[in-house]
């Protein structure tokens, strides 16, 4: 045992052993991304249980997504700490639901809702308020935010009077849809996700035979990605605890990209002031990305500083995490500027097209953007230069007709024993269904299916070698059953191709080289961060993007959206300082031009008097001051807006306001950026109308 134990720890680096051997709470790990925070957390588990600190089935490690889940559940089992569970939040929480309701509440428990929009719609309905699939959308996000945040519907408006409140409704309506939407669940006998939290919360806060049962089953706590955990979800885990302290923390408080959706940095930041005795360690050694990689990365971090002329500028930035390159010296990032996004898409194909044939395969690419609407652009420029891609996102990868098939037959296939290695047994399986080693010359569907089932082959292989590694057998049975596991936790195998997927989505996940593009003002950071939490959110955004690259990292962006369209776009402020200065007569930086006014007294633009109304302020000019937009264009807006209010069914003024129309005709923006900008115009508005008024605006320009 003391071997294995050795074995265990070895390999690990100072700060992860400590980690790895500190088996008592509280703990809390500073990991910044990279530097082996899983590695160090599995292999602490495993310490615990093979020293006899920990009974396996006592410890509960609850991270974020299916698929972290599903990895620690396999390192776990690899370090011979298998009957530990590692589940998500939501998955821990519906089991004990599922266990304890009947003796709890009584009766069955309700079905569980995948997506509110059908039920959202139908609470507008009761109210006869017409809703369009945006607008649901966005009120599921803030029904969403409500209840992770443990506001009811009640509280909503009090609770979110700081808030924007979404699809251009007012918070009092969004509260009567919020308790519309409860009312419409309760008659129909269903619960969404939330509900699985706040009824497992509500259960051990009010039955103490089911705390104490469930105290008594988990004994120690890890829980990774700690400064993503909303106040719902410290909840629970406060409850899990009951009051001790075996727990440990794992963060960084520099990755935190969740907030808007009730996610907080606050417990992680004030983790040692409610546990004065806990310990810290910090993993700061990066093993992933090369020097030229991390030292940019550390460089956007260090040059935050407060936004001028924005609110909040005393918002709390922790002292960030300075990582330390580990990994030998690789190329240095690129900076590439281009005429328009489709040039932009082109020059990015061609350099996966590069690396490609320089021997990187294309599942270790990545195209990182901030909008899931600039992806477009990016697969018709990949399927051009003939490279396969996956969309990250998508149709989830057990729900694919092909996977689904592909298990059947090899469910089928593992009630006859055989010898032949279960690899080569998996693809001659599966060749029926279009399986082949090499990949076929057509593209789309035919790819996309070959994809699929090369993914099932490859983890077959995966499996057998790490199996074979422990010295242990590997049959075909034992892999449909792994893959039963999967399916059941959404734990999908690598899948051949680029990946594109936008930086929210690309949290955890690692690639050889990564693409970060769009990077221009209004995308990164997006049009509607406003204030100074915004921005700072942002520049963790891209922080996390630039990090998750391990060898290649390129940075780009486009002067206009369209061929022929007016250079009008501005490269992101966080590039600042990072990028090379930009070619030009003067050689001097543009940095200056963004430099923003300080803020002060609404005055006329035209005669510089005070402007006394919320209309004159819109417009910048004073009533008695002569107009000076172009009336024709101020005519097209209102002839569009009367369109888009008859065909909601909603009065005009609730599209926008005719003094917002003369400020649009005035201001003439020509982006999403300087739309933003014209009073009136909020987020949802933006994301609903941008592109329409844009295109009236500037017809035969960059919007067109």
């Amino acid at each position: 045992m003391a071997a294995f134990e050795d074995l265990i720890l070895a390999g690990l680096d100072d700060e992860q052993r400590e980690v790895a051997t500190t088996l008592r709470g509280p703990l809390c790990v500073l990991a910044g991304a990279g530097t082996g925070k899983t590695r160090a957390i599995t292999h602490r588990i495993a310490y615990g249980v093979h020293t006899g600190v920990y009974v396996p089935q006592q410890v509960l490690a609850v991270t974020f997504t299916a698929r972290a889940a599903g990895e620690m559940r396999t390192r776990l089992r690899e370090l011979g700490a298998g009957g530990v569970q590692a589940r998500t939040f939501h998955a821990a929480a519906l089991r004990q639901l599922q266990y304890f309701w009947p003796q709890a509440i009584g009766g069955q428990l309700p079905g569980i809702v995948d997506h509110k929009a059908q039920l959202l719609a139908e609470a507008a309905r009761r109210l006869r308020i017409n809703t369009d699939r945006a607008t649901l959308r966005d009120l599921a996000a803030e029904v969403e935010w409500a209840k992770v945040s443990m506001h009811t519907a009640e509280g909503y408006v009090q609770a979110a009077r700081d808030r924007t409140p979404p699809a251009g409704l007012d918070h009092t309506t969004v509260s009567r849809l919020f308790q519309s939407y409860e009312d419409v669940k309760t008659d129909r006998h269903l619960i969404d996700f939330e509900d699985v939290l706040l009824l497992t919360v509500a259960i051990l806060d009010e039955d103490q035979r089911v705390a104490a049962e469930i105290r008594s089953q988990y004994r120690t706590f890890v829980v990774d990605e700690y400064q993503d955990v909303s106040p719902l979800q410290q909840r629970l885990l406060d409850l899990w605890l009951g009051g001790r302290d075996e727990l440990c923390v794992v963060g960084d408080a520099s990755q935190t990209i969740y907030s808007f959706t009730g996610a907080t940095p606050a417990h992680l930041l004030g983790f040692t002031r409610r546990y004065p005795g806990a310990k810290v360690v910090r993993l700061v050694r990066d093993y992933r990305s090369t020097p030229q990689v991390v030292h940019l990365a550390n460089r956007l971090l260090a040059a935050r500083r407060p936004e001028p002329g924005v609110p909040g500028q005393g918002v709390e930035w922790p002292p960030p995490l300075e990582l330390v390159a580990q990994r030998d010296s690789g190329p240095d990032p690129e900076f590439a500027e281009c005429a328009d996004d489709v040039a932009e898409a082109a020059h990015v194909a061609s350099r996966i097209r590069a690396l490609v044939d320089g021997g990187l395969a294309p599942a270790s690419i990545a195209v990182l953007y901030r909008t899931n609407g600039q992806s477009e652009a990016y697969e018709q420029a990949l399927a051009s230069a003939g490279i396969g891609y996956q969309l990250r996102g998508g149709e989830r990868f057990f729900q694919r007709r092909e996977v689904r098939e592909a298990i059947l037959q090899l469910r089928a296939a593992s009630r006859t024993p055989t010898d032949e290695p279960v690899p080569q047994l998996c693809g001659d399986i599966l060749a029926s269904l279009g399986y082949t080693p090499d990949a076929p010359a057509a593209g789309g569907a035919v790819r996309e299916r070959w994809e699929s089932l090369t993914a099932l082959v490859a983890l077959a292989g995966d499996l057998a070698a790490s199996r074979a590694a422990r010295g242990e057998g590997f049959a075909l049975a034992d892999f449909v059953a792994e893959l039963d596991e999967r399916a059941a936790t959404q734990h999908a195998p690598t899948v051949q191709g680029v990946t594109l997927a936008s930086l929210h989505a690309a949290k955890g996940l690692e690639w050889d080289a990564v693409f970060l593009v769009g990077l221009s003002e209004g995308l990164m950071p997006i049009s509607f961060a406003e204030d100074q939490a915004g921005y700072d959110e942002e520049r963790r955004l891209l922080y996390v993007g630039i990090t998750r690259a391990r060898i290649h990292l390129s940075l780009s962006w486009s002067l206009s959206r369209t061929p022929g369209g007016r250079a009008h776009r501005r490269p992101s402020r966080f590039l600042d300082g990072l990028r090379p200065a930009p070619a030009g007569p003067t050689g001097r930086s543009d940095a200056g031009a963004r430099r923003r006014r300080p803020a002060g007294p609404p005055l006329c633009r035209s005669c510089r008097t005070l402007l006394a109304t919320a209309a004159e302020r819109k417009l910048g000019r004073c009533a008695n001051c002569p107009p000076d937009y172009d009336e024709a264009v101020f005519e097209e807006l209102r002839a569009w807006r009367l369109k888009v209010s008859q065909d909601a069914a909603v009065p005009a003024f609730v599209v926008f306001t005719d003094a917002t129309l003369m400020a649009m005709a005035e201001a003439r923006p020509a982006d999403v950026s300087g739309l933003a900008k014209v009073p009136g115009v909020g987020r949802s508005k933006l994301e609903r109308y941008g592109q329409d008024v844009l295109d009236i605006i500037n017809p035969g320009g960059p919007g067109a």
